[in-house]
Order: structure tokens, then sequence, then C-alpha cells
């Protein structure tokens, strides 16, 4: 008998799906079969089950908040089973140690957190058994069957485990000890209130902060440019006047001297020059680029967009979406002709059909073993659902990834790029560009905006032709400053951190190991920033708090918010997921960095001066590590429902990324915590009177939909 151990529990399901299998309490039963001779278990985590246990329980002096306890360093690691997870622990724990289960399959998600989930649980449980891994990228049944077909050996993956395990272990170091330092010391100087402050979360905070100060001091300049029309045989086109390359005059009376001397003269074509431009179909997604596609398009959160790609992998219908890499390998490449196919046949996709290619599995643009990490590209899986009957987020999310494949198979774009310099009576010099689209090609499947820029289409214009001025004027602009970061941008910079290093080397190194945070953990970081008061997500615009920006220009240009802390962290992470680098003394390394941060941060504390900041009127973080009142257990996952100031969410969000949130304001009503509990617990809310819609007034009761996992209105029928 063997157990197989997934990561949640619509996951089990689909692991079970493709055998003859009976539901049992906390777990699955399957039938003897071919793979599984004498049957198997499918039991479940809920996420992180087990978690590392707090300071108080290393020493209980540690529970108090002081400077002469920190920095806080455990002599080793312990993880704890969380209190409202136990009773699924319990069932694990019953199964893995039944005398007839002979090995395990470990079916946690195909990554480092996965690793850690489920191979931690095995270590509590105190079981030593065989074990094997399973390692898929899609929920398909044929997925299943390949992968319980091709187990690992679990010793393939246990790099990755080290590597996790390391991550959290550091992280827990770093963020203890320099949210309890500078929370302390803050305290000491009247801000009675938590600072939170990590490896990955403080260092995106500071590029949000210095966006901020540039908006800040930002002094507008005016500037003026001389535009003009010219007529050439009955042809006209536009110009802007242009000197050494630059159009912008700083004086408006040297603009409209220029103007004066050019109005009703004659003008020349003095040169043509035509370019043509081949622009390649874009990449398939990766996880970055989809959160920032959405994002742009749909103004969907990074988090948003993750949760509806998660509800689309689990239903089979899209691959891992974790995923790092934009590439796949030569085996998924084959089989796209099946899958566009599919696609074919969807009302939404068909007019794309047949392609200008039948397959690409020969171009190195999408097809790479080597460019492929954990997992390959986000792509739409064999089990195409029929479009129209998705929600409307998973529908366009689902339509994002599908057209970038059918993309792939089309050919490149074509423009004609033309500028044209002409003179005016052989001295003042005007400049004029345009475009022509020659071959859409991708672009009739999927429009790229950043490409389309403002150019016009120029009539047929020839070297030497002859013409007039026939209209000039003169246009007063202003420097405009850098525009805020929308979620989307946000999630891009903290891939390409790298930009914001001085050293070349380290550079190199976050543009290797994508940046600050990695695919599946920065949608969370920037979540957390916002539930942390650092940050506010205005029109989809980022802005820092004055809390935010406090605590960064008190950090200064310590090493705990520079990207370089973490180019290093994360090259040797790296290494130690390759087998390359040890564990022990990369912890070493982060112990002694514990150090350094609270001997900085005293040292600095010296010299803060508040007197610019309103203290008063900073927003407030509830609670000291702690989660704010529990309202309810989490319907979704069984965690604790908590008040989070503007909503009530789960408190599993940060270890298992369960997005069940309630907004304490909905339709123009307060939902109290009373009908919060009731939802949760019965799945309706009592009834609720005075919802508003436009100027309509309506009573209704809030209703928990299980398949969606958020919450509606609803009216009596």
């Amino acid at each position: 008998m063997k157990v197989v151990i997934a990561e949640k529990p619509d996951q089990a399901m689909k692991l079970a799906g493709p055998f003859t299998h009976r539901k049992k309490q906390g777990y699955l039963e399957i039938a003897p079969n071919r793979l599984f001779p004498q049957g198997a278990l499918v039991t479940w985590a809920i996420g992180h089950i087990c978690e590392l246990v707090p300071p108080e329980s290393y020493n209980p002096a540690w529970k108090r908040w002081t400077l002469q306890s920190l920095p806080l360093i455990p002599d080793s690691f312990r993880h704890q089973v969380t209190r409202s997870k136990a009773k699924q622990f319990a069932v694990i724990k019953q199964l893995l140690r039944r005398p007839d289960v002979r090995e395990i399959i470990h079916a946690g998600d195909a990554g480092r957190e996965g690793e850690l989930i489920v191979r931690t649980i095995i270590e509590q449980c105190g079981v030593k058994k065989p074990m094997k891994r399973l390692w898929i990228s899609s929920l398909t049944e044929k997925a299943v069957v390949a992968g319980f077909e091709s187990l690992l050996d679990e010793t393939q993956t246990q790099n990755l485990y080290r590597e996790a395990y390391s991550r959290s272990c550091a992280d827990w170091l770093i963020g203890m000890n320099a949210s309890r330092v500078y929370t302390i010391l803050l305290k000491n100087k009247g801000i009675n209130d938590v600072f939170s402050a990590g490896r990955v979360q403080t260092p995106t905070l500071a590029l949000v902060v210095k966006r901020e100060k540039e908006i800040a001091a930002f002094k507008p300049e005016p500037f003026w440019e001389v535009l003009a029309t010219f007529q050439m045989d009955g042809k006209k086109y536009e110009g802007v006047w242009q000197k050494d390359g630059q159009s912008r005059i700083n004086e408006a009376e040297m603009a409209e001297r220029i103007a004066a001397f050019c109005r009703g003269k004659s003008a020349r074509v003095q040169e043509v020059k035509q370019e043509r431009k081949e622009y390649l179909p874009p990449y398939l997604f990766n996880l970055s680029a989809l959160q920032a596609t959405a994002n742009k398009l749909y103004k969907f959160s990074p988090q948003k967009t993750l949760e509806v790609a998660q509800k689309l992998y689990v239903k089979g219908y899209l691959s891992y979406p974790r995923s790092d890499s934009s590439f796949v390998t030569s085996e998924e490449a084959r089989t796209f002709p099946d899958i566009l196919a599919k696609l074919a046949k969807q009302p939404a996709f068909s007019g794309y059909f047949p392609t200008s290619k039948t397959s690409i599995a020969g171009n190195a643009r999408y097809v790479n073993q080597k460019k492929v990490t954990d997992h390959y590209a986000i792509i739409p899986t064999e089990q195409v659902p029929t479009v129209a009957k998705l929600s409307d987020e998973e529908r366009k999310i689902y339509d994002l990834v599908a057209r970038r494949l059918i993309a792939a198979h089309c050919e490149s774009a074509l423009f004609d790029y033309t500028t044209v310099l002409t003179l005016v009576e052989g001295r003042a010099e005007f400049v004029s560009k345009g475009k022509v689209q020659v071959r859409a090609g991708w672009r009739t499947v999927l429009f790229d905006q950043e490409q389309d820029g403002d150019d016009e289409v120029l009539p047929p214009l020839a070297e030497g032709e002859e013409g007039s001025v026939q209209k000039v004027k003169v246009k007063e602009s202003k420097t405009q400053p850098p525009k805020r970061y929308t979620e989307g941008q946000l999630i891009t910079l903290m891939k390409t951190a790298g930009k914001h290093l001085d050293n070349q080397e380290l550079e190199k190194v976050l543009m290797k190991t994508e940046g600050l945070g990695t695919e599946a953990t920065r949608a969370g970081i920037i979540t957390m920033l916002k539930q942390r008061k650092y940050i506010e997500v205005k029109r989809n615009q980022v802005f820092a708090t004055q809390k935010g920006i406090l605590l960064i220009e008190l950090i200064g240009d310590k090493i705990l918010a520079s990207a370089e802390m973490t180019a290093r962290w994360e090259q040797r992470l790296a290494e130690i997921g390759q087998g390359q680098a040890s564990a022990q003394a990369f912890m070493e390394q982060v112990k002694k960095l514990s150090h350094k941060i609270v001997q900085d941060a005293v040292e600095q504390s010296k010299e803060w001066s508040l007197e610019n900041y309103d203290v008063q009127a900073m927003p407030k973080q509830t609670s000291r590590f702690r989660l704010g009142k529990k309202v309810a257990a989490c319907r979704v996952c069984g965690g604790d429902l908590v008040d989070k100031g503007d909503f009530y969410g789960c408190s599993n969000y940060q270890k298992t990324k369960c997005g069940v949130t309630i907004s304490k304001l909905i339709m123009g009503k307060k939902i109290t915590e009373t009908n919060a509990k009731k939802l949760m617990e019965q799945g309706k809310s009592n009834k609720i009177k005075g919802f508003k819609r436009g100027q309509a007034s309506f009573d209704a009761y809030l209703v928990w939909d299980d398949q969606e996992k958020k919450v509606k209105v609803e009216q009596d029928s």
C-alpha cells in the first residue's frame, strides 16, 4: 500500500481522478489498479500545516520585545502543527504509520515550496519510509497518469527542500530581528506601532519609496516646440523643428523667432529614410508576465491573477501557474498541434485559424530545455474548456494564455518606418516620422499596444521635392514627473531589480535569479505591503504611505533595504538547490547578518529625527506578528478568518495563499462580525437590509459560492 500526499484537497481529487476511488474522512482510497496493484491512499495538506515555532518556544524570555534579547538566534529551528489544521495532520500521521503502508509518494507542488510543505509534515510525523516524488506541471488525467508512471527518486529533489528550508529559516531570522529592532527603537521615539521588515518586502518597499520621493522632488520645467505643416505638390504632412536631434526649446522667445522665420517660406525634402522592422511574436507567459499583462488590460492585482490562474490549473485547463520560465521542452511542444486543434473549435479563437505555422517544435524562441527550470511556461493543456462557460475572470486569464500560444504559431509582424528631414529656406530643419503596417502577422491575435506609437502615415515623398510651409505654430508643454508604478509594473520591477544595482556582477546575478522574490512570492509580498500599511493602491497606482516612507528613510542605505543583499542571498540559495553550496554555511552567514542589522539600527537611531512626520496620522498595523481578532473558521481551508481592518481575511494567506476575504463594506452596507461568521459557518448570512444599487435600496443575503470561493449578494427569489 502507498500513501500519496498532495498539497491541497482539490489537487488530491485530481490525483485520484483517473482511478476508481471512494472518499473517506480526510483522504481518498484508490482501488487496486495497474499503477497501484495494492491500491493507494491519497491524502492532503492544507498548504503549510506545519509552521516554524514562535520565539518564545525557544526561550520564554523572547516573548517580550526588548533590545537586550536581540538578535534572536535559535540553536536549531523547530516546527509545530498549526492548531487549526491539527485534525488533518492527525489523519496524515495515522495513514503514514499504518503497518501496511510501505511507501510514500510526495505529490506536493513541483517546486521549492511543495518540497518544504510535504517533507516537513512527514518529518513531524516521525515516519521514515521509502519515498518517491511525483513531479508534474499539469493536473489533467493524462498528465497525472504519466506522472505516476515515471516517479522520481526522492533524492532527485532533496536539494530543493534544503533550499526552501534554508530560505524559510533565514527569512525568520531576518524578519523577526529586523521587525523587532525597528519597532522597539521607534517606540522609544514615541511611535507605538509595529514596523515589520524583511529580506524581500523591505527592498521592494524601497523601490516604491524611491519613486515617491522622485515625484515629490520633481519640479516641472516649461519647454516649447515649433510645429510646421508642409505642402509638397498637393501632399500634406507635419514636422517638428529640431537641432542636433533635440526638438525642445527652453525659451518662448526663441521658439517664436523660429516660427516667424518659417512662416510662408519655401521648403525642400532634404532626406527620406525608410527602414523595415520585423517584430517576432511575444514569448509564452511566465507568471510575472501574465500578472503584468492582466494588470495592464484588466487592472487585476497580481494576487488576483495568481488566484484565477491557480483555479484554472486545478480544473486542469492551464499548466502550473507559479512558473518562472517562458520556454517549453520539445515534449510539450509536440502537444501544441492537438491543443490548437481544440482551440480552433472555440468561437473565441476560431477566426485565427489556420495559423501560418503548424508546429514550433524546432523554434528555440519557445522550445529550450536548458531554460526550463522547475516548470515550463504557462500554457493551455489538452483539456480545453468551453471558454464561454468560464467565469468572467477565468475567461480573461485563459484567453490571454491561449492567445499567446496561438500567436506563437503566427508570422512575424512587419512595419515600414519612414523618417523625413525637411529644410525651410535651407536652414531650419524639421523631422517627420511615420509608419505603415506591411504585415499584421501575430498582431491579429494579440495586439501589442506598446509597439503602437503616435507616428502618422506619411505620404510618399522623394528627396529633392519642393514646396512650402503652409502653417506653423508654437506648442508650449511642461516636463512631466515620473509616473507611479502600477501593480503590474511593480511585479516587473521586482523581477528586474538588478537594474538598480551599481555592481555589474550582482546585476547579472539578479537577472539570472529573477530579482526580488520568486514567481510564487511576489504577489504575496505586494499584498503584505498593503496589509502592513506601507503602500496603498489607488486607481491601480502604487503610493507609498507616510509609514512606508519613514521606515525606508530610517533604514537609509543599509543592507536591509538593498537589492544587493537579495542578489547575494538568491545566488547562494540557488546554489544550495543545485547541490553546489552548503546550507549550514549559508545559515552561519545569515546569523552574522542578523547581528549586523540589529547593530546598524541601534547606531542609526541615535541620529533619527521624526519632526517631519505626523505620527498620529500614520496608518496602524493591528498587532505584533499576531493576527487580529478571530471572527470564524475559514470555510475553504479551516484556518482563522480574522479582522484585518478594512476586511475579514484568512490568516493562512501568507502560508498557503488562501485568498478568502470578505469586505467590511459591500454595496453601501457594513458587514458585521456576526454575518461574516454565519457566512463562513453556514454559507449564508442573515438577511441584511439596505444594500444600495445606484439610487435603489434592497434587502438581501450574503451567500458563499463554494465553487468560485467568493461572496455573492442574493436577493429573495
